[in-house]
């Protein structure tokens, strides 16, 4: 098993060398967490209202400018990022629980019930995702915990079929159907050999997951449905900045850049991973 692991790390670890758009993405993503969790280094707060310096140009003093309301623009980009994250992070992590769970049982039990659960995951996969969380918002009180919940309980799909299609193939392999044998409860058997066997599956689906989050929380928080002012996210930062465009075009620019580099750099580290489970895999 330790063999495994180290060759497994070794192997992501030439992947980054010889790749260096992932290399490249791979140390953004620790640069923009790292910034958003130190966010409160920043000597400006993310609400602070400055009326003589509205929209002000990028400056050595704003060095992304300021908004309408003469806050500190990239101070606000570093709080809004902390948002959009943490809703990534967190909507990826129900996301994932629930896609896990269903591939599991889906694909280990077989027959009526895995018939029956993916029949349920083709209904839900088949309404567009933008209208079902759309009209699962309205019904919510709009704010960080709704969107995380939104996001998560509509994205657990792919994630489900990717673990199922697993399961059904490490099921007929030798020692689980020793440990069958032996009379152990398919509690431990997925517990201890199915879930181990898909958990490199989980951690590449996991990386695309919250990628698709991000986006769609700042999809929402543009239309409105997300996170509600004074909090700011990326996607909340675009739809103020859509009356100042002319003037302003800065506002949008900050945080459609950390979105697209953000999304595309999650995509990237999970093409890196995929190194773990298919070795001789080397992405373009």
């Amino acid at each position: 098993m330790a063999k495994k692991k180290n060759r497994r790390i070794q192997g992501i670890k030439q992947e980054l060398m010889s790749n260096k758009t992932a290399l490249i993405s791979v140390i953004f993503l620790v640069l923009i967490i790292l910034s958003s969790v130190f966010a409160f280094l920043s000597p400006y707060t993310p609400d602070e209202v400055d009326i003589e310096n509205v929209l002000q140009p990028p400056s050595g003093e704003h060095l992304f400018g300021t908004d309408e309301l003469g806050r500190d623009y990239f101070t606000r980009a570093l709080y809004g990022g902390r948002v959009s994250l943490t809703v990534g992070i967190l909507a990826m992590v129900i996301s994932t629980s629930i896609g896990v769970l269903v591939g599991t049982i889906s694909g280990y039990f077989g027959g009526r019930l895995d018939n029956v659960l993916m029949r349920m995951v083709d209904i839900i996969s088949s309404i567009p995702w933008m209208i079902l969380v759309t009209v699962v918002s309205i019904y919510l009180t709009p704010g960080l915990k709704a969107i995380i919940l939104v996001i998560g309980l509509f994205t657990w799909m792919s994630t489900a079929r990717l673990v199922r299609a697993e399961t059904l193939s490490i099921k007929e392999r030798e020692y689980v159907l020793y440990a069958k044998a032996s009379g152990q409860s398919f509690f431990k058997i997925i517990g201890k050999h199915i879930i181990p066997a898909v958990f490199p599956t989980i951690v590449v689906a996991s990386t695309v997951s919250i990628a698709n989050a991000i986006m769609m929380e700042s999809a929402l928080s543009f239309l409105g449905l997300g996170v509600q002012q004074p909090v700011s996210s990326w996607g909340s930062m675009l739809q103020n900045a859509q009356s100042n465009l002319g003037n302003a075009p800065y506002m949008a620019i900050l945080p459609g850049l950390f979105i697209v580099l953000t999304v595309f750099s999650f995509n990237k580290l999970g093409d890196v991973l995929r190194v773990a489970v298919e070795p001789k895999t080397r992405s373009k």
